[in-house]
C-alpha cells in the first residue's frame, strides 16, 4: 500500500505535489474498526477519512429516532467544520464492516493550512457541496408518500450517475432508514413500483424504466 494511500483517495488533498501528499499522511492517524463500532460520536474533533470499508453518518432526534444522512465509502470523509473549531454537537459514524479510518486532528491541520492555504478554500467548495445534498435529503424525506421519496431518490442517483441502470450504493435497510421509512414499507413501495412498470429491480439494482411517470410522482 502507498505510504499516502489515504491523501490520494480524498479530492480535497489528492490535486497537491508528492511531497505535500507524503507530509500530511505523516499527520494522520490509522485505526481499524469492526462492524458496529462507532467511529465518532457528538464531541469528536477529528477530521475522519474512510480508507477501507465503509461507515454511515447519523443523527439521533430527541425521542431517540435515528436519521440515516449518508454512507461515507472510501474517499469520503467527515468532520471537516471540526478542522475549523465548529463542534460536533449531533452526528454519530458506525462501521459497516471493518473499516479502516485515517483521523486527522486540527493542530495537525493547521499545519496542512500552513504549508498549503488553498486548501482551506477546497474544503469549503466540497463542504458546500455536501451541505447541498443533505439539504436535498431534507426535502426528499419531507415529501408525504413514500413512493414519491422513492422517485425522487432514484431520478436524483441517475443524474448524478448518467445512466438509467443504478446500483443503490447502501443496503436496503439503510435506505429505508434515509428515506425515513421502515424496510417493510420501502420493501412493498418498490414492489408497487415495479408492478406499475415504472422501474425494474433485482436486489439493489435498479432499472428506471419510466423516468416521466417517475417525475410525476
Amino acid at each position: 500500500m502507498a505510504r499516502h494511500r489515504c491523501v490520494s483517495l480524498v479530492p480535497l488533498f489528492n490535486q497537491l505535489p508528492e511531497d505535500e501528499q507524503e507530509k500530511i499522511e505523516g499527520l494522520l492517524r490509522h485505526q481499524t474498526y469492526q462492524k458496529g463500532e462507532l467511529v465518532f460520536q457528538p464531541g469528536s474533533e477529528e477530521f475522519d477519512i474512510v480508507e477501507r470499508g465503509s461507515m454511515r453518518v447519523y443523527q439521533l432526534s430527541p425521542s431517540g429516532h435515528e436519521q440515516l444522512l449518508r454512507v461515507v465509502r472510501p474517499g469520503g470523509y467527515e468532520g471537516e467544520s471540526r478542522l475549523f473549531g465548529v463542534s460536533n454537537q449531533t452526528l454519530y459514524a458506525e462501521a459497516l464492516e471493518e473499516s479502516e479510518i485515517c483521523c486527522l486532528g486540527k493542530r495537525a491541520f493547521n499545519q496542512v493550512l500552513l504549508a498549503d492555504p488553498a486548501i482551506a478554500l477546497r474544503l469549503f467548495e466540497l463542504s458546500s457541496q455536501k451541505w447541498a445534498q443533505t439539504e436535498r435529503q431534507v426535502q426528499i424525506v419531507s415529501l408525504e408518500r413514500v413512493e414519491q421519496r422513492i422517485a425522487a431518490y432514484l431520478l436524483d442517483l441517475m443524474e448524478e450517475k448518467g445512466t438509467d441502470m443504478l446500483t443503490i450504493p447502501m443496503q436496503m435497510k439503510d435506505l429505508a432508514r434515509y428515506l425515513g421509512t421502515t424496510p417493510e414499507t420501502l420493501s412493498r413501495k418498490f414492489r408497487q413500483l415495479e408492478e406499475d412498470r415504472l422501474i425494474a429491480r433485482s436486489g439493489r439494482k435498479v432499472t428506471i424504466l419510466d423516468s416521466d411517470t417517475l417525475l410525476d410522482l
